[in-house]
């Protein structure tokens, strides 16, 4: 985005899909401001190419892990991001996407798809329910929370988290009781995961997670892809160490369509949709809209993120 004495001048890439690395790297050259995507990796290779003009960096996300801050806070851009405008779409899509593991909603539909819905069996298509059940939750932030709020009337008896820090006065409401990664995933019949990507939460869920999980237990993952090490997931889902597992975020994005686990039964993944609302991704846009014409003024952002 290039300033001028009526407004901007804006350059802009008029499609779905993601821009070319070297067409971005071209359209940077000399711009003061960058509106940005999650599917854009904002390098040291891409600052340089836009050079020292650059002012601001606002990205329609939450997620700020396909920025490299360092770099932005070393050459002292601003950043705005978009939090908090997306939690309830992202906690309704963490619970669909439970209840659809769990219940084993795409194996049931394609049963009445292919002809093996014959008769009614005391124990075909049964899974798991959260009645009675005790939840494990990875981060309990704001989309944590929302997502403990919505599967408290399940009836869950009994709610776990860890993170970085106690969190007691968030907790309360859940009654929510903070214990070691190890418990957490010991002691749960569901687990979701909804920490943010950090060096101390990347690889976070790996063979040893799954073996401390109960055989019954159902994982779910919608923070990102790098917390959870896919081959150790495979493995335990292959080999009946859990049950099952739902994903509405994988590595890499889009996941290859001959990646092993699209071949097990008990793995649910979806395109990373947990903010796919019409009413959410507009009011992104706007927020989006506004950090970067802030950020160009001068101004103070509706949502900056503090470097």
């Amino acid at each position: 985005m290039f300033p001028t004495l009526t407004g901007c001048e804006v350059e802009q890439w008029d499609s779905d899909e993601p821009i070319p690395r070297e067409d971005l790297e071209q359209r940077m050259a000399g711009a003061q401001g960058l509106l940005c995507l999650l599917s854009d990796r904002i390098d040291k290779k891409l600052l340089d190419a836009a050079g020292a003009n650059l002012k601001v960096i606002s990205t329609m996300s939450v997620g700020v892990d396909h920025l490299a801050l360092d770099e932005i806070k070393k050459r002292g851009i601003r950043v705005g991001y978009t939090p908090g405008v997306l939690t309830d779409a992202t906690a309704e899509l963490a619970v669909s996407l439970l209840l659809t593991t769990c219940r084993r909603l795409p194996e049931a539909i394609e049963e009445v798809k292919n002809g093996g819905w014959t008769s009614w069996k005391p124990l075909w298509m049964c899974g798991h329910g959260l009645s009675q059940s005790t939840v494990g939750i990875v981060g309990l932030g704001r989309i944590g929370q929302a997502i403990a709020r919505r599967l408290k009337p399940f009836g869950v008896r009994r709610f776990l988290y860890t993170g970085r820090q106690p969190r007691p006065q968030e907790a309360a409401e859940f009654q929510a009781e903070f214990v070691s990664t190890p418990k957490l995933a010991a002691e749960s019949d569901f687990i979701v995961v909804a920490c943010s990507l950090t060096p101390a939460t990347r690889g976070l869920c790996n063979k040893d997670f799954f073996q401390w999980m109960k055989k019954t237990a159902v994982f779910v993952n919608i923070s990102r892809g790098e917390v959870v090490d896919q081959d150790d997931l495979y493995q335990a889902l292959a080999s009946g160490q859990i049950a099952a597992a739902g994903l509405d975020v994988t590595t890499p994005e889009p996941l290859p369509t001959n990646h092993p686990l699209l071949t097990l039964k008990n793995c649910v993944i979806l395109p990373h949709i947990g903010s796919a609302t019409h009413r959410t991704r507009n009011i992104m846009s706007v927020l989006a809209a506004d950090n970067l014409l802030a950020g160009l003024r001068g101004e103070p952002m509706p949502s900056e993120l503090k470097l």
